[in-house]
């Protein structure tokens, strides 16, 4: 049985302004982005352990054609999603997100 997704605040807003900004740059970019998201939450849920961990418990699945990763705790009754991050900004600027 796969476990809850749920996003930290921040996190949602990063989803949401990255697709703003590829639905910016071609029609339907953004979409794609989001059906890429969709799959990478869902690989996640049906196998929490299977991408490396990188600090402290802390998952990372990156996301097939765009350059973004997800960042993820495993609770005991849900996944966090803390960050949905481009590999292009700061790294670790989210930790300290629960």
């Amino acid at each position: 049985m796969s476990k809850r997704v749920s996003f930290h605040e921040l996190a949602e807003m990063e989803l949401n302004d990255a697709t703003i900004f590829f639905e910016s740059k071609l029609e339907g970019l953004g979409l794609r982005f989001l059906a890429a998201m969709e799959a990478a939450v869902t690989h996640i849920q049906e196998h929490p352990q299977a991408s490396p961990y990188i600090i402290n418990g802390i998952g990372c699945k990156v996301l097939r054609k765009f350059p973004y990763s997800i960042f993820y705790s495993i609770k005991p009754d849900r996944i966090r999603i803390l960050a949905v991050a481009s590999q292009r900004r700061r790294p670790f600027y989210w930790h300290g997100r629960e």
